[in-house]
């Protein structure tokens, strides 16, 4: 199968919007393009035309992006290129989509702090049989720890917040 990978630089010209489905989570935001150019005969940079394109991203990505991307940020987005047409109020309309393969913060403007997301098995997540107190240590401040997407929450100082039990079940001091 053809397809048309890109990578863009941009921005994020929306907040994420996060919705868990029935095959894992999927995250939707708008992604502004604007080329800049230097003028030889004015000595300054111009912008373009900005364009703007809907980026889809489906599981993991889904998940790590809602917990990652604010409004403004400025990203480098890789995927497959979709063009779609609709009629919308009685005229035609294209929308350019890109199903997102990888998203990342761009480094050549500004820096960011990776966090790898724990992956946690379901099994050492659920609910032991006395019910879900016991797998949290009876706290109920503490749930099991999972967010969207089968990452572990950081807790304060940014560590995984595992129980004991989950510890001891999974083999981690």
């Amino acid at each position: 199968m053809n397809e048309t990978m890109v990578t863009l630089v941009g921005n994020a010209a929306t907040a994420v919007e996060f919705r868990e489905t029935a095959t894992g989570g999927m995250a939707r935001f708008r992604f502004a393009v604007t080329p800049r150019r230097r003028d030889r005969e004015t000595q300054l940079w111009t912008d373009g035309p900005t364009s703007f394109y809907t980026v889809w991203a489906w599981r993991a990505l889904a998940a790590n992006l809602a917990g990652s991307v604010a409004i403004g940020e400025p990203l480098v987005v890789h995927g497959r290129l979709k063009v779609r047409e609709e009629e919308r109020d009685g005229g035609r309309r294209t929308f350019v989509d890109v199903e997102a393969v990888a998203v990342g913060h761009d480094l050549s403007r500004g820096t960011a702090a990776f966090r790898r997301v724990a992956r946690v098995e379901p099994a050492l997540t659920a609910p032991a049989r006395g019910g879900p107190d016991e797998v949290s240590g009876g706290r109920p401040d503490r749930g099991s720890g999972r967010v969207p997407g089968g990452g572990a929450d950081p807790g304060p100082g940014g560590r995984t917040d595992l129980s004991s039990a989950v510890r001891e079940k999974a083999g981690v001091a």
